[in-house]
């Protein structure tokens, strides 16, 4: 799965981090999401999905690759 956020978009409410820490953190400087690995392992899906889900910006995309 591949990554991508749009700090445009992002309103710092940190549901992305609160739901994977190890993907996503958030700037001390503006509380912006600040994307820490765009292909995370296979086992993560499910909480990216649910990340993306929760984020009330809608600035988390996620997208299929193979692998």
């Amino acid at each position: 799965m591949h990554v991508t956020v749009d700090q445009d978009r992002c309103c710092s409410s940190g549901q992305c981090v609160l739901t994977a820490p190890t993907v996503f953190d958030q700037s001390d400087e503006d509380g912006l999401v600040v994307l820490l690995q765009d292909r995370p392992a296979p086992d993560l899906a499910a909480k990216l999905r649910t990340a993306a889900a929760l984020c009330p910006g809608g600035a988390i995309t996620l997208a299929e690759v193979a692998e």
